[in-house]
């Protein structure tokens, strides 16, 4: 049972897809269960147990009744997405080469815990992203 799980709702569905099909099989060696672009849904499982899910952001908008907001607004996030890696120098190249968006490079951050390191990215849809290793 999928207790728990992020689902990033997403302004380009098909950009998203290309990416984190592109780094989580490169990090993490998992493929997306399902991609069903007609409904702009997208999963990827990890030992059984949802890990992640892309839903295109007009589709709940539709559902949701909100269609006659704005679909983006100047603020600060509200949500982040973590990936825990054995190397953050290395995944790094990873998420440039699916086209993230450097914000905060790879550095050390003791003052949040005494061996971690980060370094901080805008995935192409806009969703901020951290790598991680501790």
């Amino acid at each position: 049972m999928d207790v728990l799980y992020p689902r990033l709702l997403v302004r380009d569905f098909p950009a998203a897809v290309e990416f984190y099909r592109g780094v989580l099989a490169e990090l993490f060696d998992v493929q997306p269960v399902k991609v069903i672009p007609e409904a702009a849904y997208a999963n990827w499982d990890i030992e059984g147990q949802a890990g992640l899910v892309l839903y295109g952001r007009s589709m709940i908008a539709d559902t949701i009744g909100t269609t006659e907001l704005p679909a983006t607004a100047e603020s600060q996030d509200s949500a982040m997405l973590v990936f825990k890696v054995d190397s953050v120098d290395e995944a790094v190249t990873v998420l440039e080469k699916y086209g993230a968006t450097v914000l905060a490079p790879a550095q050390d951050r003791p003052q949040w815990g005494p061996t971690l390191r980060t370094a901080h990215f805008r995935a192409p849809d806009g969703t901020l992203l951290e790598l991680q290793s501790y």
